[in-house]
Protein backbone atom coordinates (compact mmCIF):
# COMPACT_ATOMS: atom_id res chain seq x y z
CA UNK A 1 0.00 0.00 0.00
CA UNK A 2 2.31 2.99 1.03
CA UNK A 3 4.34 2.09 -2.52
CA UNK A 4 0.92 2.55 -4.27
CA UNK A 5 -0.05 5.50 -2.32
CA UNK A 6 3.49 7.23 -3.45
CA UNK A 7 3.32 6.50 -6.92
CA UNK A 8 -0.63 7.94 -6.96
CA UNK A 9 0.99 10.97 -4.71
CA UNK A 10 3.67 11.59 -7.20
CA UNK A 11 0.78 11.52 -10.46
CA UNK A 12 -1.38 13.77 -8.43
CA UNK A 13 1.54 16.47 -7.94
CA UNK A 14 2.33 15.81 -11.35
CA UNK A 15 -1.20 17.16 -12.56
CA UNK A 16 -0.82 19.98 -10.45
CA UNK A 17 2.59 21.53 -11.98
CA UNK A 18 0.47 20.76 -15.20
CA UNK A 19 -2.01 22.41 -14.56
CA UNK A 20 -0.18 25.67 -13.04
CA UNK A 21 2.85 25.53 -15.58
CA UNK A 22 1.31 27.72 -18.25
CA UNK A 23 1.31 30.73 -15.49
CA UNK A 24 4.70 29.44 -13.94
CA UNK A 25 5.93 30.31 -17.93
CA UNK A 26 4.05 33.33 -18.46
CA UNK A 27 5.87 34.79 -14.86
CA UNK A 28 9.20 33.30 -16.05
CA UNK A 29 8.47 35.18 -19.41
CA UNK A 30 7.70 38.52 -17.98
CA UNK A 31 4.37 38.10 -19.74
CA UNK A 32 2.21 36.61 -16.72
CA UNK A 33 -2.14 37.17 -17.53
CA UNK A 34 -2.36 39.43 -14.09
CA UNK A 35 0.52 41.74 -14.06
CA UNK A 36 1.88 43.08 -11.05
CA UNK A 37 2.33 46.65 -9.32
CA UNK A 38 5.62 48.45 -7.35
CA UNK A 39 4.50 46.14 -4.12
CA UNK A 40 3.65 43.33 -5.89
CA UNK A 41 -0.27 42.87 -5.52
CA UNK A 42 -2.04 42.04 -8.83
CA UNK A 43 -3.24 44.68 -10.41
CA UNK A 44 -7.14 46.31 -10.11
CA UNK A 45 -9.54 44.73 -13.15
CA UNK A 46 -6.69 42.07 -13.99
CA UNK A 47 -7.71 38.52 -13.30
CA UNK A 48 -5.98 36.42 -11.16
CA UNK A 49 -4.09 32.73 -12.15
CA UNK A 50 -4.18 29.65 -10.46
CA UNK A 51 -0.27 30.79 -9.25
CA UNK A 52 -1.59 33.68 -8.38
CA UNK A 53 -4.11 32.60 -6.06
CA UNK A 54 -2.23 29.98 -4.22
CA UNK A 55 0.90 32.56 -4.05
CA UNK A 56 -1.19 35.03 -2.41
CA UNK A 57 -1.87 32.32 0.32
CA UNK A 58 1.26 32.39 1.77
CA UNK A 59 3.02 29.48 3.43
CA UNK A 60 -0.29 28.37 4.67
CA UNK A 61 -1.89 28.31 1.16
CA UNK A 62 0.89 25.74 0.07
CA UNK A 63 -0.02 23.72 3.23
CA UNK A 64 -3.63 23.72 1.93
CA UNK A 65 -2.98 22.45 -1.59
CA UNK A 66 -0.23 20.05 -0.11
CA UNK A 67 -3.48 18.53 1.94
CA UNK A 68 -5.34 18.33 -1.64
CA UNK A 69 -2.92 16.27 -3.23
CA UNK A 70 -2.89 13.68 -0.21
CA UNK A 71 -6.43 13.74 -0.07
CA UNK A 72 -6.71 13.29 -4.23
CA UNK A 73 -4.57 10.44 -3.65
CA UNK A 74 -6.03 8.88 -1.00
CA UNK A 75 -9.40 8.94 -2.86
CA UNK A 76 -7.66 6.93 -5.89
CA UNK A 77 -6.42 4.46 -3.42
CA UNK A 78 -9.60 3.87 -1.58
CA UNK A 79 -11.15 3.71 -4.81
CA UNK A 80 -9.43 1.00 -5.99
CA UNK A 81 -9.12 -1.09 -3.12
CA UNK A 82 -12.34 -0.39 -1.24
CA UNK A 83 -14.82 -2.06 -3.20
CA UNK A 84 -16.96 -4.93 -3.08
CA UNK A 85 -14.84 -6.60 -5.96
CA UNK A 86 -11.43 -6.63 -3.87
CA UNK A 87 -12.72 -7.01 -0.30
CA UNK A 88 -15.47 -10.33 -1.65
CA UNK A 89 -14.08 -11.30 -5.13
CA UNK A 90 -17.27 -13.16 -6.77
CA UNK A 91 -14.45 -16.10 -7.28
CA UNK A 92 -12.85 -16.06 -3.96
CA UNK A 93 -16.78 -16.33 -2.62
CA UNK A 94 -17.68 -19.12 -5.16
CA UNK A 95 -14.47 -21.12 -4.33
CA UNK A 96 -15.68 -21.00 -0.33
CA UNK A 97 -18.79 -21.58 -0.83
CA UNK A 98 -18.40 -24.64 -2.95
CA UNK A 99 -15.98 -25.53 -0.17
CA UNK A 100 -18.84 -25.51 2.31
CA UNK A 101 -21.30 -27.53 0.25
CA UNK A 102 -18.75 -30.23 0.18
CA UNK A 103 -17.72 -29.79 3.67
CA UNK A 104 -14.39 -29.55 2.95
CA UNK A 105 -13.80 -27.04 6.00
CA UNK A 106 -9.94 -27.52 5.57
CA UNK A 107 -9.70 -26.69 2.16
CA UNK A 108 -11.66 -23.81 3.56
CA UNK A 109 -9.33 -22.84 5.54
CA UNK A 110 -6.87 -23.00 2.87
CA UNK A 111 -8.43 -21.26 0.21
CA UNK A 112 -8.74 -17.90 2.97
CA UNK A 113 -5.23 -18.24 3.78
CA UNK A 114 -4.35 -17.94 0.34
CA UNK A 115 -6.38 -14.95 -0.01
CA UNK A 116 -6.30 -12.62 2.69
CA UNK A 117 -9.02 -10.26 2.72
CA UNK A 118 -12.13 -8.69 5.21
CA UNK A 119 -14.59 -11.92 3.73
CA UNK A 120 -11.59 -14.48 4.14
CA UNK A 121 -10.33 -13.35 7.38
CA UNK A 122 -13.87 -13.90 9.33
CA UNK A 123 -14.69 -17.12 7.15
CA UNK A 124 -10.94 -18.43 8.75
CA UNK A 125 -11.51 -17.16 12.11
CA UNK A 126 -14.90 -18.95 12.30
CA UNK A 127 -13.28 -22.16 10.82
CA UNK A 128 -10.51 -22.31 12.89
CA UNK A 129 -12.43 -23.01 16.01
CA UNK A 130 -15.03 -25.02 14.35
CA UNK A 131 -14.33 -27.89 17.31
CA UNK A 132 -15.09 -25.63 20.21
CA UNK A 133 -18.43 -24.94 19.11
CA UNK A 134 -20.92 -22.44 17.42
CA UNK A 135 -20.95 -20.15 20.00
CA UNK A 136 -17.19 -19.91 19.79
CA UNK A 137 -17.23 -19.93 16.26
CA UNK A 138 -19.49 -16.91 15.94
CA UNK A 139 -17.43 -14.62 18.79
CA UNK A 140 -14.47 -15.49 16.63
CA UNK A 141 -16.16 -14.23 13.35
CA UNK A 142 -17.66 -11.37 15.54
CA UNK A 143 -14.07 -10.39 16.94
CA UNK A 144 -12.56 -10.78 13.21
CA UNK A 145 -15.01 -8.76 11.81
CA UNK A 146 -14.82 -5.95 13.97
CA UNK A 147 -11.29 -5.71 13.62
CA UNK A 148 -11.26 -5.70 9.71
CA UNK A 149 -14.30 -3.00 9.76
CA UNK A 150 -11.97 -0.79 12.50
CA UNK A 151 -8.84 -1.23 9.92
CA UNK A 152 -11.30 0.69 7.05
CA UNK A 153 -12.47 3.26 9.27
CA UNK A 154 -9.46 4.07 10.27
CA UNK A 155 -8.16 3.78 6.56
CA UNK A 156 -10.87 6.23 5.66
CA UNK A 157 -10.17 8.63 8.61
CA UNK A 158 -7.25 10.70 6.91
CA UNK A 159 -9.68 12.04 4.89
CA UNK A 160 -11.82 13.14 7.63
CA UNK A 161 -8.82 14.74 9.11
CA UNK A 162 -7.96 16.78 6.40
CA UNK A 163 -11.30 17.94 5.58
CA UNK A 164 -11.09 18.82 8.91
CA UNK A 165 -7.89 20.47 8.79
CA UNK A 166 -7.82 22.58 6.03
CA UNK A 167 -11.17 25.17 7.20
CA UNK A 168 -9.00 25.84 10.63
CA UNK A 169 -5.50 26.38 8.80
CA UNK A 170 -7.61 28.98 6.39
CA UNK A 171 -8.83 30.46 9.51
CA UNK A 172 -5.50 30.66 10.65
CA UNK A 173 -4.23 32.73 7.70
CA UNK A 174 -7.45 34.67 8.30
CA UNK A 175 -6.13 35.29 11.59
CA UNK A 176 -2.17 36.22 10.03
CA UNK A 177 -3.55 38.37 7.64
CA UNK A 178 -5.91 40.44 10.16
CA UNK A 179 -3.24 40.88 12.51
CA UNK A 180 -1.02 42.21 9.59
CA UNK A 181 -3.32 44.32 8.26
CA UNK A 182 -3.97 46.01 11.99
CA UNK A 183 -0.06 46.22 12.12
CA UNK A 184 -0.04 48.27 9.04
CA UNK A 185 -2.97 50.76 10.33
CA UNK A 186 -1.13 51.23 13.71
CA UNK A 187 1.89 51.59 12.06
CA UNK A 188 0.84 54.41 9.57
CA UNK A 189 -1.42 57.41 10.31
CA UNK A 190 -2.84 57.22 7.12
CA UNK A 191 -2.48 53.84 5.48
CA UNK A 192 -3.09 53.43 1.68
CA UNK A 193 -5.59 50.52 1.09
CA UNK A 194 -2.64 49.15 -1.50
CA UNK A 195 -0.25 48.82 1.70
CA UNK A 196 -3.63 46.77 2.96
CA UNK A 197 -4.51 44.44 0.17
CA UNK A 198 -1.77 41.82 0.19
CA UNK A 199 -2.76 41.02 4.18
CA UNK A 200 -6.57 41.27 3.66
CA UNK A 201 -6.12 39.21 0.80
CA UNK A 202 -3.91 36.81 2.72
CA UNK A 203 -6.74 36.67 4.99
CA UNK A 204 -9.43 36.12 2.47
CA UNK A 205 -7.48 33.40 0.27
CA UNK A 206 -6.76 30.93 2.67
CA UNK A 207 -10.20 30.71 3.93
CA UNK A 208 -11.31 30.35 0.51
CA UNK A 209 -8.38 27.60 -0.48
CA UNK A 210 -9.59 25.78 3.30
CA UNK A 211 -13.22 25.73 2.43
CA UNK A 212 -13.05 25.15 -1.23
CA UNK A 213 -10.74 21.55 -0.20
CA UNK A 214 -12.64 20.68 2.83
CA UNK A 215 -16.24 20.65 1.44
CA UNK A 216 -15.81 18.27 -1.54
CA UNK A 217 -13.25 15.99 0.96
CA UNK A 218 -15.53 16.06 3.43
CA UNK A 219 -18.25 14.70 0.95
CA UNK A 220 -16.15 11.82 -0.52
CA UNK A 221 -15.45 10.91 3.38
CA UNK A 222 -19.03 10.65 3.76
CA UNK A 223 -18.94 8.70 0.69
CA UNK A 224 -16.57 5.94 1.72
CA UNK A 225 -18.06 6.08 5.06
CA UNK A 226 -21.34 4.70 3.76
CA UNK A 227 -19.75 1.90 1.52
CA UNK A 228 -17.60 0.84 4.40
CA UNK A 229 -20.58 0.20 6.50
CA UNK A 230 -22.53 -1.22 3.73
CA UNK A 231 -19.41 -3.68 2.80
CA UNK A 232 -19.06 -4.28 6.09
CA UNK A 233 -22.98 -5.75 6.48
CA UNK A 234 -22.86 -7.74 3.23
CA UNK A 235 -20.18 -9.64 4.70
CA UNK A 236 -21.62 -10.31 7.72
CA UNK A 237 -24.42 -11.76 6.15
CA UNK A 238 -23.13 -14.20 4.30
CA UNK A 239 -20.27 -14.94 6.95
CA UNK A 240 -23.51 -15.73 9.28
CA UNK A 241 -25.39 -17.37 6.32
CA UNK A 242 -22.68 -19.73 5.52
CA UNK A 243 -22.03 -20.53 9.36
CA UNK A 244 -25.39 -20.70 9.82
CA UNK A 245 -25.35 -24.80 9.44
CA UNK A 246 -22.94 -25.07 12.36
CA UNK A 247 -25.64 -23.70 14.54
CA UNK A 248 -27.40 -26.16 16.73
CA UNK A 249 -30.86 -27.24 16.77
CA UNK A 250 -32.97 -26.05 19.29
Amino acid sequence: MPKRFGAVFVMSLMMLLLVMCPALMAADAGTTPAKRDTTGEVEAGKAMTLFDTINAGGLIGYIIIFLLLVAIALVIEHSLTIRRGVIMPPDLLADVEESFEKEEYEQAIAVCEEQPTFFTNVIAAGLSRINAGYSQMEEAMAEAGEEAATHLQQKIGYLALIANITPMLGLLGTVQGMIGAFKKISGTAAPKPGELAGEIQLALVTTFLGLLVAIPVMCIFQFFKNRVQRIVLEVGAISGELMARFRPVE
